[in-house]
């Protein structure tokens, strides 16, 4: 059998575990505006049994206009504590499709300090293909104390990214469709310019798994060495809103590669500033 991420557990694995204490299971699923999917309604039609809602519209910087910034640490502790989460749990996260938005979540709790964190292969999709449980009764939490250990250099800020443009210091890789890189295909946010952040490589978030699976880590090393990525250098990544740059973060933790930033902005900041440098083509 080809070698999986670490950080990915299948259906049999939760389904055996799911009522043993200190399992926290986790849907964090979320959509696009254009796939007119309501995630929150959908997760109370149906959900893993125990699972609770992790909302990525809610569970952000109140502060920033931009979408889906990490929240600080103390609300973030809040809005996970409030879930009846504590960071010595083991977590599971899944959502719709496989690795789309669950990556995101396992890469904010990952900054905030808990590493026995997990994400569903095939999704909650697969889960419900295997005919395995799903409910719609809501879960019962008592709130818990979250402590988060905030880890501020696994994110990269608007500043790091004007000096790593500049500089070349790390490798930028670009989760965002191929279209949408090179400028061919709009932006889906109005106001954003078309292209991506100069000497850029771009991985589509989508190459990296193949129904509703992750890629096993010879293939994960195929696609991102194809993208041009050298997997001994610092990378930071990047999409449109900081969710599917968590895939490629996924998918370098996997192959043990640690030095790596995710830029929360992305694109919806780089793209929506007049300042910035953008590049087109495949280049």
């Amino acid at each position: 059998m080809p070698e999986k991420s670490p950080f990915v557990v299948d259906a049999d694995w939760l389904q055996a575990k799911l009522k043993t204490p200190g399992i926290s299971v986790v849907d964090a699923s979320w959509y696009l505006p254009a796939q007119k999917r309501d995630a929150r309604a959908e997760y109370d039609a149906a959900h893993i049994p125990g699972a609770v809602f992790f909302d990525l519209d809610i569970v952000v910087d109140p502060d920033s206009d931009l979408p889906h910034m990490l929240p600080r640490p103390n609300l973030f502790a809040q809005h996970v504590g409030s879930m009846g989460i504590s960071a010595d749990d083991t977590i599971v996260i899944y959502d719709g499709p496989g690795f789309f938005s669950a990556p995101r979540v396992w890469w904010m709790f990952r900054v905030m300090g808990v590493f026995q964190v997990y994400i569903l292969d095939g999704g909650f999709d697969g889960w419900k293909a295997a005919g395995l449980p799903v409910t719609s009764e809501p879960t019962k939490t008592a709130g818990n104390v979250f402590h988060a250990n905030f880890d501020a250099a696994r994110v990269a800020s608007l500043a790091d990214m004007r000096r790593i443009v500049e500089s070349g210091e790390r490798q930028i890789a670009d989760a965002r469709p191929a279209g949408r890189f090179t400028g061919a295909d709009p932006e889906p946010r109005a106001g954003m310019r078309s292209g991506h952040m100069p000497g850029a490589r771009n991985v589509p978030a989508s190459s990296l798994s193949e129904n509703g699976q992750f890629l096993p880590l010879d293939r994960l090393k195929e696609k991102l060495e194809g993208a041009g990525l050298d997997l001994s250098q610092p990378v930071v990544t990047s999409c449109g809103s900081g969710v599917t740059a968590a895939v490629i973060t996924l998918a370098l933790e996997s192959l043990g590669h640690t030095d790596n930033k995710l830029y929360d902005g992305s694109w919806t900041e780089w793209g929506g500033l007049s300042d910035t440098p953008i590049a087109t083509g495949k280049d």
